[in-house]
Formats: structure tokens, sequence, C-alpha cells
């Protein structure tokens, strides 16, 4: 197979060697080879590395692109936005497949997550239109007072690999609608889909400078964004530990940050829930998106009625997402060779201290595909590496605990703080639960997994810095500044 020059007009099946887009130009050798995880012989993707140079070179476009886009009509940058949302759904069936071959997931979940990531750029694109300040009343005679949201002016964007056109969407949409500039690092496994986001940008209108793109390794292109003085913001979606480190050198210089990062989500399932339901519920949730995901089912407390009925359901469920090539199974594969040893070590090691794998295994060959079948375990400590720590995929550990209240107290007992579910009848429970579980998102009778584009969405604890939210139009607070305009008379 022979690699082609990116041609930011057409789109193809073959593979595609990624570049920087920078000042509107697309820029860099191919360095980094991409392989499909479903298929580790095939090539999908060239990329380069970039370097503190390229970073340099792209912020230096955003500066000088910046103020003319802020001073573009809100309606008219809206405008743009629109047309790219609508330029990602012409394109969607190819798009989805280049996502599938560099991911992993399936053909249904990219196909979703491409009109995701159209409907983020229509959503925000509609906001040009919407006011953004308000007129006060003041306590002085003949004054007028109103509020101002001004962009912060260059912004930073890294994003993961696992929803790797719909999160650099749902960062670049609002920021841009907000007047700012922008790079990005795209995540160093899908870069083909960070590239149709910008071709679909560009192809839309979109100023040369305004979206720049630099491809390359978090501590080279990531650590560059986060120094250079001239970025006012930064958004990182990853690992807490690597959101952390980064929070502090933004906070060294002042700068704004907002940080989403791991989960270790809890479902919490009561003997008065229908247990196939509730196990639906847990299985979307888990094993959905190979459960690669910051808001997938991890652990799960079930109360004795309803235990083995629940199980029975589950392992039927589980049943359900054989892994496989994602154009064609239930359940796609694992992302990297890096990931389907750490599934392995996650269930094996929980295995070794005495839990029982009532489904799944952990001894499987990945010379030929990355497929990791979905994993239930049970008769663990609650204190376990398997309930405590995130793993990433798709494995979820079961336990039993006697009441309601021992079972929301479960649910808090964690570092992480994004998602949280109860599977029950009671309205009265549901209700409490949603007030006393300490989750950014609570989900009642519905998987932990899957956002609405127009609500905020965020965590507490080492989810999240729990300052600034994603989504809807609180994300519109993070990419802005307040000013308030007293005018006399």
């Amino acid at each position: 197979m022979t690699s082609t020059a990116l041609d930011p007009h057409t789109t193809t099946h073959a593979h595609l060697t990624a570049q920087h887009l920078i000042n509107g130009q697309w820029l860099g050798e191919a360095e980094t080879r991409r392989m499909n995880p479903a298929r580790p012989d095939e090539l999908v993707a060239l990329s380069p590395s970039g370097t503190a140079a390229d970073v340099d070179a792209a912020i230096a476009a955003a500066a000088a692109a910046q103020p003319g886009w802020a001073a573009l009509p809100a309606p008219s940058r809206g405008a743009i936005l629109l047309a790219a949302g609508n330029l990602l759904i012409e394109r969607q069936a190819a798009i989805a497949e280049d996502l599938v071959r560099e991911e992993g997931k399936t053909l249904a979940e990219a196909k979703g997550e491409v009109k995701r990531a159209s409907d983020v750029l229509r959503f925000f694109g509609s906001l040009g239109w919407a006011a953004t300040g308000e007129v006060l009343p003041s306590g002085l005679p003949d004054t007028t007072i109103t509020t101002r949201r001004e962009p912060l002016g260059i912004v930073g964007l890294i994003t993961p690999w696992n929803f790797p056109i719909a999160i650099p969407a749902w960062k670049t949409a609002p920021a841009l609608i907000s007047g700012n500039a922008v790079v990005i690092k795209p995540a160093e496994l899908t870069p083909l889909s960070a590239t149709h986001l910008a071709r679909a940008l560009q192809d839309a209108g979109l100023p040369a400078g305004v979206f720049n793109v630099v491809h390359g390794k978090g501590r080279v292109v990531g650590d560059a964004l986060a120094r250079d003085p001239r970025v006012a913001g930064m958004s990182f979606t990853g690992s807490t530990k690597v959101g952390l480190g980064l929070q502090e050198i933004l906070n060294g210089r002042r700068a704004r940050v907002q940080l989403e990062m791991g989960g270790k989500n809890g479902v919490l399932v009561l003997d008065d829930a229908d247990p196939c339901k509730a196990a639906q519920v847990v299985a979307a949730g888990a094993f959905g998106l190979t459960g690669q995901a910051c808001t997938a089912t991890s652990r799960v407390y079930v109360t004795p009625d309803i235990r083995p009925a629940f199980l029975e359901a589950l392992l039927a469920e589980a049943a359900k997402y054989a892994p496989g090539d994602g154009l064609e199974s239930a359940m796609g594969a694992v992302v990297s060779q890096q990931q389907f040893e750490q599934d392995q070590a996650a269930v094996r090691g929980a295995v070794d201290r005495g839990a029982t794998l009532l489904h799944g295994k952990y001894d499987g060959d990945s010379s030929e595909a990355l497929f990791f079948p979905a994993a239930v375990l049970t008769d663990l400590a609650f204190d376990d590496q398997a309930v405590t720590e995130e793993i990433f995929g798709p494995v979820v550990a079961v336990l039993e605990v006697p009441d309601y209240e021992a079972g929301l107290a479960a649910i808090n007992d964690s570092r992480y703080g994004l998602t949280a579910g109860i599977c029950t009848d009671s309205l009265a429970l549901a209700t409490d639960f949603s007030a006393r579980a300490q989750a950014g998102v609570i989900k009642v009778n519905r998987p932990t997994a899957g956002l609405d584009l127009n609500v905020p969405f965020g965590g507490v604890k080492d989810s999240s810095t729990n300052t600034f939210r994603e989504q809807g139009r609180s994300a519109l607070e993070f990419f802005t500044w307040g000013k308030t305009v007293y005018t006399g008379v």
C-alpha cells in the first residue's frame, strides 16, 4: 500500500498521511505509523511527530489570525461552524470507516460519533445568533450597566483517542464561536479523525490560522502548548496523572485550565429493579465502546435478593458483545497493544487475588487482532484494584451490598466522581441518590456512558477541575471572560 499526501478536498479509504495544519497549510513529513487494531498488519495512517518549533509556528499563526476572527460578527462565525457540521454529515460514511480502522470501535458507534461532532458544530454555530450579555439596573442615576463576554485569545486543546472526532469538536466549537483561535494536539493513535475535522472547517471557509493542528507526543507538543505564554487557556481530556501535571504548569503562569480526566463509574442495582433491564443498562455502559470511555460502568453494587437474577441476565448480555472487526461486530477491538495488555493484567490480577471470572478471559493472543472479550468479575474485596483503579476496558466488577445506604456509600467511596447510576423503581430513592451521589453526572435507569450535547458535562474529585463544564451553553464560560460596562448619559 502506498502513501498519499493529504488532499484536503477529497476523502479516500486508502491510508492517508495526516499532516500538521498551520496557518492554513498542510505540513510535516510522515514519521509515525498507525496500524488497524483489528488487523495489525494493515497500515491505516501516517502522521508527523511535531516539535516545539511546530507549536511555536502554530501559535504565531493563531495570534495573527485571532483578532480578525474575533472581529467577525458572531453570526458569521456561526455560519462557518454550521457549514462544517453539514460537511461532516455529507462525509459521514467515509469518516466513520476511517474512525473504525484507526480506533477500533464499531461502525455504528463511529457513525454516531461523526453525527455527534456534526451536531456539536451546528449547535454552537446556532449560538452565533444568541445573546451573550445582559442589561442590568444601576443604583446610579442616568446609568446603564451591560455585561460582555470576551474571548480568551489563543486556546490550546489536547484530546484523547477514544472519541477522536467528537471530543475535538466539542472543545473546538465553543472556542471558535467565542472568537478564539485554536491550536489542537490530537491523540497520536487517531490522527485521521482530527484531520477530517480540520478539513471540514477549512472547506467551510474558516480563515487560515484560526484552527491549527500539531500532531505528536504529549511530552513535546502538549508541554510546549502548556508553557507558551501566548496560550491563554487549555482544555484537556485524558488521564488524571497527565492532567494534573498540566494543571501545575498552567497554574504556575496563571493561565486558565479545564481538565476532564478519569472515572471509575459505579451503578447501584436495587431489589426493586427489573433484573433484565438493569443488566442491559450495565452492559451497555460497561461493554459499549469496548469499555474505552471515561464514563463507562466499571463497578456495580447489587442488593442480595436481585443478585442471582441480575448476574444471570448480565452474563447473557455480556455474551452479546462478541469482539471483532468494528465493521462487522457488536464490540470493536481494543485500541492498542498497551491497552490490551492493561486489560489482561487487570483481570489476571483480580483472579490471582481471589476474584471469580464469570465471563471473559485474560490469556488471549493479540498477534492477529486486539480482541478482548467482555469480562465480568465477582467475589472481590471493595478495595481491590479492579474496583478502585480505572482499567479503561470492557471489564466490570459486581459486588454485593446489604441495602441502599451501603450501596450509596460504596458508590461515593472513590477518588473519582464523573458519572454514577442507579437502577430502581423507587422515585424516592432515585431522587435521594441524585442528591447524594458524588458525581458530576447522575443516571437513573440509564447507562453511565452516553451524553447529550446541550447540557453541562464534567465531574468532581480526581475526574475534573470542577470549575468549568464542557458541552451546552456552559462550555462558553471557559473560553470567555466577563466584562461589566457602566454607561452614563
